[in-house]
């Protein structure tokens, strides 16, 4: 049996939608070294289908990066075939895409579909800092409840 949703009904149509409208904000994150068992437990407790994978560049001073992403679909890979390197950093294998609060819905999508990518990091254009993530799931939610 499929349950109703019980989230907002106060969503714009696709055609209007941003990314802003529909991200999820904050981004979960880990290091390059973190397990398969790690990373599987993030997503899990968090009901997440994607993390990011974080770490120090020398080349911004030291700065905090997102390296890469690991999607479900990583960890399943590497959960199934169990040959070589199972840390977040190797694992993740989906590129950094990255969008901004105030792009266009369609425009975003249209980028992860380029790319081949179910999650993309939304950047605050301000701050040049990662503040939440798109999915695509995100993007079904504004296409099941957005208004037409």
């Amino acid at each position: 049996m499929i349950q109703p949703y019980r989230g907002s009904y106060l969503m714009p149509a696709l055609e209007h939608a941003t990314v802003a409208d529909a991200m999820h904000p904050g981004i979960l994150s880990c290091e390059a070294d973190a397990t398969l068992t790690e990373v599987a437990r993030v997503m899990a407790t968090h009901h997440v289908h994607s993390v990011a994978v974080m770490g120090v560049s020398h080349e911004a001073g030291g700065e905090r990066l997102v390296w890469g992403i690991v999607s479900d679909l990583d960890l399943l890979r590497a959960g199934i075939h169990q040959e070589g390197d199972r840390r977040a950093g190797s694992l993740a294998r989906q590129s950094i895409v990255s969008v901004e609060p105030a792009m266009s819905l369609l425009a975003a999508g249209d980028l992860m579909l380029e790319h081949g990518v179910s999650h993309v990091v939304v950047i605050d254009p301000r701050i040049e800092r990662p503040i939440g993530v798109l999915s695509t799931l995100d993007v079904a939610g504004v296409l099941a409840w957005g208004e037409a």
